[in-house]
């Protein structure tokens, strides 16, 4: 096998099956007679102008990304929900592929091109030898296109896969104020953001809260059915449990909780948990719900009465 083939076999298989022109007249050291006779031979197949299948066109879905990506000249990324498959955020197709790249480009149908100027070395990354924005790049691209639930749930997924950096997300935030996903993708983080609430903390400013709101006046850390509940109405039979995430964050501790819910519900007794980020977040909309929860009790109250 002459020489050239044989380093086009190994590149393509590198490359998930595909090579661009520019390998093929570089690296590779074809002239574009020998690049025509590869195409006219069936070696070679056109996928986009100046990117092929070598040997065949059945590629998988990695094959049709790089592809996307080799077609739109260099320093372009895969990016948007393609990215997000890439990174294992998503399992929704990622073709047609979405294509984030420096310069401005007409239309390549069935690609979805995305132009994005300003990307800096921390922007980029490579993954299974595709390039791809890198996790905060695409979370923030992601934030300007989607659901806002599509989103949480992919910040979820890339927080469950240990690829969630808030310190790189806070400083991606911090140079691309403008953006069309930049308060989309804060409000998505703020969860993850440290709480500036202690245990005691989040019980003063609950109370302070409830107070404020004209609901009855709870019993704090108040002994039922043998559990310690952090904020209790006897009279409705109702408790709110506090949170902080780090007294709850064990395997254990998920398992207990669930157990005590339980317990509680055989008891007559209603529940509802509050953390520290959300009562900071949004403080009104959770007095507003419990409020209301409160409301559905009291007929249980009435009733209970001697």
């Amino acid at each position: 096998m002459p020489t050239g083939q044989g380093n086009l076999a190994e590149l393509a298989g590198r490359q998930h099956g595909v090579v661009s022109i520019r390998q093929l007249t570089g690296p590779l050291a074809y002239s574009r007679s020998a690049v025509y006779r590869a195409v006219e031979s069936g070696r070679l197949h056109r996928l986009h102008p100046g990117v092929y299948a070598v040997g065949h066109t059945h590629l998988s879905a990695h094959g049709h990304c790089l592809a996307a990506v080799l077609a739109c000249g260099p320093d372009s990324l895969l990016s948007h929900v393609s990215a997000a498959w890439l990174w294992g955020l998503t399992k929704t197709s990622p073709l047609p592929a979405s294509v984030c790249t420096p310069l401005h480009r007409r239309r390549r149908p069935p690609l979805r091109l995305h132009e994005a100027r300003s990307l800096a070395s921390e922007d980029r990354a490579l993954r299974e030898g595709i390039p791809v924005t890198a996790l905060p790049r695409t979370l923030l691209d992601l934030a300007a296109t989607v659901r806002f639930d599509w989103l949480e749930r992919t910040v979820e997924r890339s927080e469950e896969l240990r690829l969630f950096d808030l310190r790189a997300v806070e400083d991606l935030l911090g140079r691309t104020v403008g953006h069309h996903g930049h308060k989309r993708l804060r409000r998505a983080i703020a969860l993850y953001e440290p709480t500036s609430f202690t245990r005691s903390g989040l019980e003063k400013r609950w109370l302070q809260l409830v107070l404020a709101a004209g609901l009855p006046q709870p019993r704090m850390n108040y002994v039922e059915q043998g559990f310690e509940l952090d904020c209790y109405w006897p009279e409705y039979r109702f408790v709110v449990e506090l949170d902080v995430f780090e007294t709850h964050g064990t395997r254990a501790a998920f398992e207990r909780d669930r157990i005590r819910q339980e317990d509680l519900l055989l008891a007559g007794i209603g529940m509802t948990r509050v953390t520290g980020p959300r009562l900071e977040r949004e403080p009104d909309e959770v007095i507003r719900r419990v409020a209301r929860l409160l409301s559905e009790r009291a007929p249980y109250r009435a009733s209970s009465k001697p």
